[in-house]
């Protein structure tokens, strides 16, 4: 089975499919050899009837339907809607592509859909089992390698399927964020009065957002920031961070995490905002400092947490800030004098990208030191909590348990493949540009 790319962002900032769906919903003749049209039989009075009983088709129905690649692809009817001054069965329906991650549920027209290809309810657990094994593991990280998320482990069953009803629908499909215009990829919670808008447009200073292009236009013309509403803390070359109080900016707080919600499927919408600090990377220029993604962590965390939440936003991926962010982190915890750990749970590709940190870093230090080294030292050096120390070169067999302690085996070439296999390290924080007081000594 093929992957399917997620939506690219164009140099102009709007956002593109790869390959854009046939218009219509009537299938071509089908050509001949010689390329010449064959005549195809009307369709049978029957057929016409039965399709006609399937109309509207039920939520949860499971269809073929037609993706903006122009190929057919599974899909399950998540919700329907009557489009206004509509005929009979004139329906939108809003589907989620089974083989692939949420974020590119969608509206589809009925034309859209392979009515010939309606399937009774099969059993979900077996299905989802099933297109689990259909897909590689490329596959799975191509759709899904964007974003660090913390997951819904916390919720029993009952809040689980509450909060899956209330979010399955996305209600704004793009954004207009600076120069891009980015389509969403999940729900968020947005003030009721925002319910009937399909697009918002962001003010990429302050993210207090509006429902038309002009109501930014003139907001525009009044907001008097250039750049996130906290204090630099770091700049080096084009790349500046800000650090921002959620007690002191409570607005600009919650605006964020409303935008954040739209890219992460599995995160805690937070609205006491006063309890996190927001760290906000940009790229600057003569028009200011645009912001590229960010993390939060907690003011003051009893279990060592140094972020809670973490987003690279889609126009700026795949450039190394992801795991900027991740590094930027540590390097706090060092200043704090602090190990730190990411907020648990994690999702699958969460527990990736630090994995793939964790190696990166714990292996150089390994290599310098020819292994003669102990975990105590290795948390020491780089901030990194033991425990994730431990587990890290548990799952590269790099350690054993020999009368009574853990001994840390580092052979330079088991090293030099699992560097190898851990990949580049992305943007390298120069913690000499890193101008900071921890949060605790602050007046």
């Amino acid at each position: 089975m093929g992957s399917i790319d997620t939506p690219t962002i164009t140099e102009n900032g709007s956002t593109q499919s790869q390959a854009a769906a046939p218009s219509g919903g009537d299938h071509k003749p089908p050509a001949s050899a010689n390329g010449a049209q064959v005549e195809v039989s009307p369709e049978p009075e029957g057929t016409k009837k039965r399709r006609s009983s399937m109309l509207p088709l039920e939520v949860g129905t499971r269809v073929m339907c037609r993706w903006r690649d122009g190929k057919y692809h599974p899909v399950k009817v998540i919700e329907r809607r009557k489009m206004p001054y509509a005929v009979p069965y004139d329906y939108e329906y809003y589907v989620h592509y089974t083989e692939f991650n949420r974020r590119l549920d969608e509206w589809v027209k009925l034309e859209q859909l392979d009515l010939d290809s309606v399937e009774t309810v099969v059993d979900e657990k077996v299905e989802d089992k099933v297109t689990s094994l259909k897909m590689t593991r490329h596959q799975k990280r191509k759709i899904d390698e964007t974003h660090v998320e913390v997951g819904h482990e916390e919720l029993d069953a009952a809040s689980l399927h509450e909060h899956e009803e209330f979010t399955k629908v996305k209600n704004i499909a793009t954004i207009e964020l600076g120069r891009y215009e980015i389509e969403t990829w999940y729900f968020s919670p947005f003030p009721p009065e925002y319910n009937d808008s399909l697009k918002l447009y962001f003010c990429e200073f302050c993210l207090n957002f509006m429902k038309r292009k002009e109501q930014l236009q003139r907001h525009m013309r009044k907001c008097d920031l250039k750049h996130p509403p906290g204090d630099e803390i770091y700049r080096s070359g084009t790349l500046s961070m800000f650090e921002v109080d959620g007690k002191k900016n409570k607005v600009y707080g919650r605006n964020l995490c409303y935008l954040a919600k739209l890219f992460l499927d599995h995160k805690t919408l937070y609205y006491d905002v006063d309890l996190f600090l927001f760290y906000v990377l940009c790229e600057c220029d003569d028009r200011g400092c645009h912001m590229v993604g960010y993390f939060s962590k907690e003011k003051h965390s009893e279990e060592s947490y140094n972020l809670a939440c973490i987003l690279t936003l889609p126009p700026y991926q795949r450039k190394g800030y992801g795991k900027f962010l991740i590094a930027f982190s540590y390097e706090l915890s060092k200043k704090e004098g602090k190990v730190g750990t990411p907020e648990r749970p994690l999702s699958d590709l969460g527990l990736l990208s630090y994995r793939g940190y964790w190696t990166r870093v714990l292996l150089d230090i390994l290599k310098k030191h020819k292994g003669n080294i102990s975990i105590k030292e290795l948390s020491d050096m780089t901030a990194i909590k033991a425990e994730d120390i431990l587990t890290t070169l548990q799952s590269l067999e790099l350690i054993q348990y020999r009368k009574g302690q853990h001994v840390i085996c580092a052979d330079p070439k088991v090293l030099d493949r699992h560097l190898k296999a851990a990949g580049r390290g992305g943007l390298e924080v120069d913690v000499s540009k890193l101008i900071w007081t921890p949060y605790k000594e602050q007046s």
